[in-house]
C-alpha cells in the first residue's frame, strides 16, 4: 500500500485529467473522488470517457496531464500488475480471464507462490475468498472456460479480493447478467462496502446506479459535467447531464394502431423439452418476449429468422397462408418474405466489425444493388447506406470507416439499419440495446417505435423489464423453452413475470 489514509480524507483523488489519441481528445478535464467504503457510479454516454479514465487507474493507459492521488500519495501505475500492487483492480466489461486455466490458477495469476521452481497451491486461501463472496460451492479446480458469465465474474472479483484491492471498478458488471445474478452482485458489493472496499461502478441501467451507488459522476465528451447523490438527483437530470440537452420521456408514446396479423406462429417447438408455442404478430405490434438467459427466447427468435432448425409447428405468413419453414423444419427468411434479425451478439455475429459501415449495412440485400451485368452499384449502395444512417443519426466519418471502430451504440444502428434496407416487415430483435448508452437506448426506443407505427411487427426478446415495459403492447415470458400466454402488457406485474421466468408458473414471486 502506498499509504494511510487520514480520516475523511478520499481513497482516491483526480483533478484535470486528460488523455488524447492523436487528435482525438478522450479525457478533456476528468475529475473525480471517492471516500473510503464507497460505490460511486460513474455514468455517461458511450464514448464520453468512461472507460478510457478505467484504463488509467487500472493501468493500462497513461494520462496526458492532470493530478492523481490513491491513499494519500501520487498515483500514476504504468502496467496493471502494479495498479493491483497499489490496491486498485479492474473487473472489465469483456472479461479478462484464462479460460483453459482453472479458477485457482486464474485468480492466483501474477501472486503465485513457489519453492523449487514449483507453483504451490493456494486453494484454501481461494475457497476463503469465494466464500465470502457467497460462493463457496465454486471448486477451485473448474476450467473458467465451462463456467457460466456469472460465475467468471465472480472469479475476476476473487482475484481482486485475492490482490487485496481498496478500489475495484466495474465495467457495466450486469450487462450479460440474468436478473438473478445480477441480484447476487448487487448484495456482493454491499459485503465489500462493509469491509471497506471502494468500488468505481459504471452501468447504463440508471435504476442500478440508484440502487447500488452512494453518489454519482457523470462524464460528457471527456469532461465531468455533474456529481452528486443519486437519491436527490431525479433520473431526467441525469439524463441530462449525460447528453447535454432536455431529455423527454425515455420511452416514446407514439400512437400506433394494431392491423392484421402478418405472422401466425402455431405450435412452433425449437428445443429439446420445449412446448409448442403458438402466437400471432401483427401490424404495428411490439410484442415482448421476457425470460431469463437460457430460457430459450433466443432460440425461439433464431429459428423463426431461419438460423437454426425447429422440430415441429408451422409459421405462416398470413396474407398468402404461406409456410415459412422447409422440408428440414428449417424456416425460410430470404429477403423476398422481409424477415429482419438483429443478434444479441453484435461483436461476434450481428457485425463484421472489420469491414466497412457501408458494407455492413448493405449486406441486408445486396441484390437491390446489382446492375445488369451483376455487378454492384456503389454509388447507388452509397447513397442508401448514407440515408438510412442519417435516419438512424448514425455518426460516423465515412462510409468506408471499419464499424468496428465506432461506439457501441452506432454500431448497433448500423446492424439495426439492415432491416430498413432490408425492407423488412417482421422485425426480431434479441436484446436490441444491450451494451449501448442511455442517449442511443433512447433512440433505438425511437427507431422501433417509429417502425411499428408504420406498420412492422416487431417480436422484442429481452431481460430488462423496465424497457419490455415501457416499450411493448403485449408480453409472453419464457421459461426453459415454454411460453406463457400472451397477454397485454399492462396485465402483467413485474412480480408476475419474475415468477414465469424463475418458475415456469403464473405464480406471485
Amino acid at each position: 500500500m502506498v499509504g494511510e489514509l487520514k480520516s475523511g480524507a478520499p481513497l482516491l483523488r483526480l483533478r484535470g485529467v486528460r488523455k488524447a489519441f492523436g487528435n482525438a481528445q478522450a479525457l478533456r478535464a476528468a475529475d473525480l473522488e471517492i471516500a473510503p467504503g464507497e460505490v460511486h457510479a460513474l455514468v455517461g454516454e458511450n464514448g464520453a470517457g468512461k472507460s478510457t479514465l478505467m484504463s488509467i487507474l487500472g493501468g493500462s493507459l497513461s494520462p496526458d496531464s492532470g493530478e492523481m492521488e490513491f491513499l494519500g500519495a501520487p498515483f500514476r501505475p504504468v502496467h496493471p500488475r502494479e495498479a493491483g500492487n497499489l490496491g486498485v483492480s479492474l473487473v472489465h466489461q469483456e472479461l479478462a480471464l484464462a479460460p483453459d486455466l482453472d479458477v485457482e490458477a486464474n485468480i492466483c495469476l501474477g501472486r503465485e507462490k513457489s519453492r523449487l521452481g514449483f507453483v504451490l497451491p493456494q486453494t484454501a486461501r481461494v475457497r476463503e475468498v469465494l466464500s465470502w463472496l457467497g460462493y463457496g460451492r465454486l471448486d477451485p479446480k473448474a476450467r473458467v472456460g465451462d463456467l457460466g458469465v456469472a460465475e467468471r465474474q465472480i472469479v475476476e472479483i476473487a482475484r481482486a479480493l485475492f490482490h487485496d484491492a481498496r478500489l475495484i471498478l466495474m465495467d457495466e458488471p450486469t450487462s450479460s447478467l440474468p436478473a438473478a445474478d445480477a441480484e447476487s452482485l448487487f448484495a456482493m458489493i454491499a459485503r465489500l462496502k462493509a469491509r471497506g472496499v471502494s468500488v468505481v461502478y459504471i452501468s447504463h441501467f440508471l435504476e442500478e446506479v440508484a440502487r447500488v451507488a452512494d453518489r454519482i459522476t457523470v462524464l460528457r465528451d471527456g469532461e465531468t459535467v455533474a456529481a452528486g447523490l443519486p437519491a436527490e438527483t431525479p433520473v431526467r437530470d441525469i439524463l441530462a447531464a449525460m447528453v447535454g440537452r432536455p431529455v423527454a420521456e425515455i420511452f416514446p408514446s407514439s400512437p400506433r394502431n394494431i392491423g392484421d396479423t402478418l405472422l401466425d406462429v402455431r405450435a412452433w417447438v425449437c428445443g429439446t423439452g420445449a412446448a409448442p408455442a403458438s402466437f400471432s404478430l401483427r401490424r404495428g405490434q411490439i410484442l415482448g418476449l421476457a425470460g431469463l438467459v437460457g430460457s430459450g427466447r433466443s432460440s425461439l427468435l433464431r429459428s423463426l429468422a431461419g438460423l437454426r432448425p425447429h422440430s415441429s409447428g408451422q409459421a405462416i405468413w398470413a396474407k398468402t397462408a404461406e409456410t415459412m419453414a422447409d422440408s428440414q423444419g428449417r424456416a425460410r427468411a430470404e429477403p423476398g418474405k422481409r424477415i429482419g434479425f438483429l443478434s444479441e451478439d453484435r461483436k461476434e455475429e450481428g457485425l463484421a466489425l472489420n469491414l466497412s459501415v457501408r458494407a455492413n449495412a448493405a449486406l441486408a440485400d445486396l441484390n437491390r444493388f446489382r446492375g445488369p451485368a451483376g455487378l454492384l452499384r456503389l454509388g447507388a449502395e452509397a447513397e442508401a447506406v448514407r440515408a438510412v444512417c442519417a435516419k438512424l443519426r448514425v455518426r460516423y466519418r465515412h462510409l468506408d470507416q471499419p464499424v468496428g471502430a465506432l461506439s457501441g451504440g452506432n454500431q448497433q444502428k448500423v446492424a439495426l439499419s439492415r432491416l430498413l434496407l432490408g425492407d423488412s416487415e417482421v422485425w426480431l430483435l434479441d436484446e436490441p440495446t444491450r451494451g449501448v448508452d442511455v442517449g442511443a437506448k433512447a433512440e433505438i426506443y425511437a427507431l422501433v417505435s417509429r417502425a411499428a407505427a408504420e406498420g412492422k411487427a416487431v417480436l422484442w426478446a429481452g431481460s430488462h423489464l423496465p424497457e419490455l415495459f415501457g416499450m411493448c403492447d403485449s408480453l409472453a415470458v419464457m421459461h426453459r423453452g415454454n411460453m406463457s400466454p400472451v397477454k397485454p402488457v399492462g396485465l402483467w406485474s413485474e412480480s408476475e413475470v419474475m415468477a414465469w421466468a424463475t418458475s415456469g408458473s403464473g405464480g406471485k414471486a
